[in-house]
């Protein structure tokens, strides 16, 4: 495992939902996806057991299955021999930069994802960064990579059985000292020595990857995560935290992924205004259950094999099946490509703790404070924090700039490979993003007198510096 890089042991115990409603058990925030990680019996064994057949027919949403492409695209063949390298160059920065000005701010959805469809991504000498990030991320669309690109993690020679599959021998003897307990809820403790058994090399896709350079940053914890679950095994249906990117590698087994763009999650609420627990349930096919499920597409379905990475874009609902005993390496991320989501997504929250509360709004003392509170114990985050999470990762951009370092040269397993033009496009991103927090009222009921620097001077000198390196 390259660097400083850590990874979490996820481990799972039952948990059932509300009898006769189909629904998950939400948070108060409408958005949280506290219930994510959760591993439950396979409804697919109720239709006789084993791997679900291929095609239409077998879930109340059942679309057609994303056939793998059968060789390259004619642009991603125009790229052989070019193998991905980390960082940004100067064409590729003003793509994005022109992308985003046309989004004018607005939260990215998903641009051409084909119906029925998910890019297979082959050979690693035949897909450059630039590829990933002006095809996939920008874009906000999912796609597969082959498991060539993931032949050399030492945690696919040493966790794995001859066979295919999990080699708990292996597994108990070097992380067996370990207490791992069973909770009703996530559950999930650093294994930070486990570079070793060099798990894995973080791909070069993901390298931009601010969440993990935060978490870091503060040395507190992470969102890099190893799930393990037996067949028939399934987390429901949920967008990631944050509304983050994430990035899935079945080190051994095989998942089937239901993907629902961003929106499509809305035709899917109940009568109550609910999300389902689970896709596949036949509870959707009630109409006065489901009024709007009719307006919702067929799913994008996907089989993940063994050594497969999958990309999950931001805002993407998704629900996931083990088909065979799993082992999995996870990262959730979120950098200058979905900021913008993040932020949107965290209004949101605290509109949804504001409506909960809003009885006590005249009678509270410090209500707008006690709503930031509550918002950040059910997301994990709140302003005053996220208001941190974009200082922290603009000085380093900022110190990245000044001192005109090269691509492998900044300090920090996360920003390792970020070059020039990959700092000044997230200076861009975090000054765009920033000047909304600071316009925002509820971020204006902040006591910010202890910050430093202030906001609105580092948001200036953000712009100073945007203004300069728009020659860079």
């Amino acid at each position: 495992m390259a660097g400083s890089e850590s990874l979490c042991l996820a481990v799972f115990a039952p948990a059932g939902k509300e009898e006769g409603s189909g629904r998950s058990r939400d948070s108060v925030c409408s958005g949280s996806s506290c219930s994510k990680y959760f591993l439950f019996p396979s409804p697919f064994k109720k239709q006789g057991g084993g791997r679900p057949p291929a095609g239409a027919g077998h879930t109340p949403l059942a679309g057609p299955r994303c056939p793998r492409e059968p060789g390259l695209s004619r642009r991603r063949a125009a790229q052989r021999g070019r193998r991905a390298r980390p960082g940004m160059d100067r064409e590729t920065r003003a793509f994005a930069e022109s992308h985003f000005r046309r989004l004018r701010g607005r939260p990215a959805g998903a641009v051409g994802a084909t119906a029925g469809r998910v890019d297979f991504i082959e050979s690693p000498d035949s897909f450059s960064y630039a590829d990933f990030f002006k095809g996939y991320l920008l874009p906000n669309v999912p796609c597969v990579f082959s498991s060539a690109f993931t032949e050399r993690w030492g945690s696919r020679r040493r966790w794995v059985t001859p066979d295919g599959k999990p080699d708990f021998e292996h597994l108990l003897r070097n992380y067996g000292a370990r207490r791992w307990p069973l909770l009703p809820q996530p559950h999930v403790t650093p294994c930070r020595d486990s570079s070793a058994e060099d798990v894995f090399t973080l791909p070069v896709y993901f390298s931009s990857d601010w969440l993990n350079e935060y978490w870091d940053a503060l040395d507190v914890d992470d969102y890099r995560f190893i799930y393990m679950g037996p067949t028939g095994t399934w987390s429901p249906f949920h967008a990631d935290i944050f509304r983050s990117f994430s990035w899935s590698v079945n080190i051994c087994g095989r998942k089937k992924w239901f993907f629902f763009p961003p929106g499509q999650e809305e035709a899917l609420r109940d009568c109550h205004g609910g999300l389902p627990y689970d896709v596949t349930s036949p509870a959707l096919l009630d109409s006065r259950l489901y009024p709007m499920r009719k307006h919702c597409s067929p799913p994008l379905e996907l089989t993940q094999e063994a050594g497969e990475m999958v990309f999950v874009p931001s805002g993407w609902h998704h629900q996931v099946h083990n088909l065979e005993d799993t082992i999995s390496i996870n990262h959730n991320w979120v950098n200058g490509c979905n900021l913008a989501n993040m932020w949107h997504f965290l209004q949101q929250e605290l509109r949804a703790v504001q409506q909960e509360v809003s009885e006590w709004r005249d009678t509270m003392p410090d209500w707008h404070h006690h709503c930031q509170v509550i918002m950040r114990s059910c997301s994990g985050i709140n302003f005053e924090e996220f208001y941190h999470f974009l200082k922290i990762i603009a000085e380093r951009r900022l110190l990245l700039l000044a001192k005109g370092m090269g691509p492998g040269t900044m300090e920090g397993g996360a920003g390792t490979g970020l070059g020039p033009q990959q700092a000044a496009f997230d200076v861009s991103r975090v000054t765009e993003v920033l000047a909304s927090v600071v316009a925002h009222p509820d971020f204006q009921r902040l006591d910010t007198s202890v910050f430093s620097p202030q906001p609105e001077e580092l948001l200036q000198q953000l712009e100073e510096v945007v203004a300069t390196a728009a020659s860079l």
